[in-house]
């Protein structure tokens, strides 16, 4: 059984928490997206209200065990002190005897914030020494950093492992209710939309969500390997031609479980897309084959209107996975549309994290949807089965 913190006597105990603190930052240090603060908030408050003295560990950024300023925690300090209206303490390191003794010296309720923590090899490495180093500043672990929770790194395994009272934060125990519970035993119909751009990474998801879903909507880069699965031509789409196989298994094993499997019936196509740029050549809709020249970047009208009408009809909504390139302007009508029927519908709606969650936002509807996942990765892994280390290891 996995504890919450609500299970913990908190008081005066020194608690390690996983935060995921990994946020964009602009060239001048200012945090440019703070979703993920705000998701640890809760845990936070509830430890600082209940007395602990509240350590926060989290990496940002890939500094490859370097020190690199550039990635430095120092500038979410203040910001989490001014959302949460408490002070927090920045420490300019994440062990060492300097660290322990300020931990040791903090008052209950009091908040800290390590330095990042991938400033070490030992982070990844999950180095059973570093690991160690970390628990020396714990009583109570507990992890609310699910964007990083598919990763056996010290901060989310080695250090849980050493301390023996353990506990999920809010966060995670919020993606485990709604990735977990709800599309196990869903309100039914069960609607799934999966996009982006590769079949190979959603493949297992499909596989395993064939299981549980009423109707499977596909969308984004991989419907073009679907296309191909059914002898159309994709031009210059984005595609995996070693894939159609698997897609053609996918929609053969959707036809035997009676799960209604959706594809486009047209696409928005360019001559030309500059991604860097964010600029589309001339573009027009086509139905069926896409000529040699030409690629996909959009689910057509027709399509939009057939996946919207089915999504307005759910109980239950997953949806991961954009149905073009919502980056730019001209490709970005498809994926809206989909938020938009998402988010006005009467159904329970999950976003699957990643690319879904920043669409989702872009189209102005985040604040209507259920629950939006934290986690990319991670969010993919838990949906196919996986066991992922960083939640296992709360397990008592």
């Amino acid at each position: 059984m996995i504890k919450s913190i609500d299970d913990l006597e908190l008081k005066d105990k020194r608690v390690f928490v996983r935060v995921d603190f990994n946020v964009p930052l602009d060239a001048d240090g200012t945090i440019s997206d703070d979703t993920r603060i705000n998701a640890a908030i809760p845990t936070i408050r509830k430890l600082s209200e209940s007395g602990a003295r509240v350590v926060l560990a989290s990496h940002l950024g890939r500094p490859k065990g370097e020190k690199n300023p550039a990635m430095s925690l120092a500038p979410v300090a203040p910001a989490l002190a001014e959302r949460i209206g408490l002070p927090v303490l920045f420490l300019e390191d994440c062990i060492g005897q300097d660290i322990e003794d300020i931990v040791n010296s903090m008052t209950s309720g009091q908040i800290a914030l390590l330095e990042n923590l991938r400033f070490y090899n030992g982070e990844t490495d999950n180095d059973p020494a570093f690991a160690q180093s970390l628990a020396n500043l714990a009583d109570v672990y507990v992890n609310d950093a699910f964007g990083t929770a598919h990763r056996a790194h010290a901060s989310t395994h080695g250090v849980a492992e050493l301390v023996s009272d353990r506990a999920a934060g809010y966060l995670i125990q919020k993606e485990l209710e709604f990735l977990g519970e709800k599309t196990e035993s869903p309100d039914r119909p069960f609607i799934v939309i999966l996009g982006g751009a590769k079949v190979s990474d959603k493949i297992t998801v499909i596989d395993r969500l064939l299981d549980k879903a009423d109707t499977i909507i596909i969308g984004g880069g991989m419907a073009y390997t679907f296309a191909l699965a059914k002898g159309l031509t994709v031009g210059d789409s984005l595609c995996e031609p070693d894939k159609v196989e698997l897609a053609r298994s996918a929609m053969k094993k959707a036809e035997e479980k009676g799960v209604k499997f959706m594809l486009p019936v047209d696409y928005l196509i360019t001559n030309a897309l500059d991604f860097g740029n964010k600029t589309l050549g001339d573009t027009q809709v086509v139905e069926g084959n896409i000529p040699d020249g030409w690629e996909g970047v959009d689910a057509g009208p027709k399509t939009t209107a057939l996946y919207a009408e089915e999504v307005a009809r759910a109980k239950t909504v997953l949806w991961n996975g954009p149905m073009g390139v919502f980056e730019i302007e001209g490709s970005s009508k498809g994926t809206f549309a989909v938020a938009k029927a998402v988010a006005e519908g009467d159904a329970l709606s999950i976003i699957g994290g990643g690319d879904s969650v920043k669409a989702i936002k872009k189209s102005g509807y985040s604040d209507q949807v259920s629950f939006m996942s934290t986690g990319g990765g991670a969010s993919l892994e838990f949906l196919e089965g996986k066991e992922l280390p960083g939640v296992a290891v709360l397990d008592q």
